[in-house]
């Protein structure tokens, strides 16, 4: 009798759950990680009741793969099953990635899975971790994989897995640069041309000039970001203080700013960072309901103490740049 299994995304990884129950017709829990059958396969088999398979070494039909498992860092394969919607469960941390991308989608696909991830899907009874017996072991010795074999089957992962990691994250700066980066930077670049073409710069800097050229201005302004009616409004993304510093910085470059008021400014712009994110940051930290209610006035008014503050500070650091 078959049973159904849950299997969650590991930590770092990505997409799922997938609930797995084989059938007469689809029984094979497939491992396509090379070097014979894997720890998590025979584990998935044996909650599942299913029949574990070497997908490197025996040609099995597809109408009865029930699961597939791989080990594969972001090329072809990781978007080869999910194509052809076959569940697929990567032992590795990766995403969607690979010329097959927009095939991998989360009702077909998770990554980063370790024997702690499984779970029957009613829950009925605990997982722990699986162990390779001696007769296992024997087993895959005599489907041909001689000791000499496995370590060079342990190195080849080891190296596979390092590289993997950082092919991932090369790809995850990339992403982030096209995604994030770029189109900021496109933004306040279009800002700044609309303020120098209007001859608005002029008239900001002239605003601008008696807070962020003197400490005395620069702890007014640290107050007015950390007010608490305005700290919230302005926090979200950081946008205002962004646009507020590229335009201090301009102006320090155009002369009309001391560079030594450069830091000061950092701080006396920044005091409502994260105003807005308060309340979400108790609820990630568990707090009650009265803490929630109590916490985020406490550390919005505190802003108003520790804005300013940060400002003489930053000017004390600042003492030896020129004036």
């Amino acid at each position: 009798m078959y049973k159904a299994i849950k299997i969650s995304a590991g930590r770092g990884g990505w997409g799922g759950p997938l609930v797995i129950q084989p059938t007469d017709e689809k029984n094979m829990i497939v491992s396509v990680t090379g070097g014979g059958i894997d720890g998590l396969t025979k584990k998935i088999a044996e909650m599942t009741g299913g029949t574990a398979g070497d997908g490197f070494s025996t040609g099995i039909p597809e109408d009865k793969i029930a699961v597939v498992i791989i080990d594969c860092g972001g090329t072809a394969r990781c978007g080869v099953y999910p194509k052809k919607r076959i569940p697929t469960v990567n032992l590795m941390q990766t995403g969607p990635s690979g010329p097959l991308a927009k095939y991998i989608t989360e009702d077909i696909y998770v990554s980063g899975v370790k024997p702690e991830n499984l779970s029957y899907a009613d829950g009925s009874e605990p997982v722990t971790a699986p162990g390779i017996t001696e007769k296992e072991d024997t087993k895959v010795k005599e489907d041909g994989s001689s000791g000499k074999q496995s370590i060079l089957i342990r190195i080849g992962k080891a190296v596979g897995g390092v590289v993997g990691k950082f092919f991932q994250a090369g790809r995850d700066t990339i992403d982030m640069v096209i995604r994030h980066i770029l189109p900021f930077m496109a933004f306040v670049s279009v800002i700044i041309g609309i303020i120098n073409g209007t001859g608005l710069g002029n008239i900001i800097a002239k605003g601008i000039s008696p807070l962020a050229g003197n400490l005395i201005g620069m702890i007014i302004l640290s107050f007015i970001c950390a007010i608490p009616v305005i700290s919230p409004i302005i926090g979200p993304g950081a946008v205002i203080a962004q646009i507020v510093g590229v335009l201090v910085g301009e102006q320090i470059g155009a002369g009309n700013i001391k560079p030594a008021m450069a830091l000061p400014a950092l701080f006396a712009i920044d005091a409502q960072v994260g105003g807005d994110f308060v309340p979400v940051g108790l609820a990630l930290g568990e707090a009650e309901p009265e803490t929630i209610n109590v916490g985020v006035p406490a550390v919005l008014f505190s802003r108003m103490i520790t804005g300013p503050l940060a400002v003489v500070i930053a000017w004390l650091a600042s003492f030896l740049l020129p004036y």
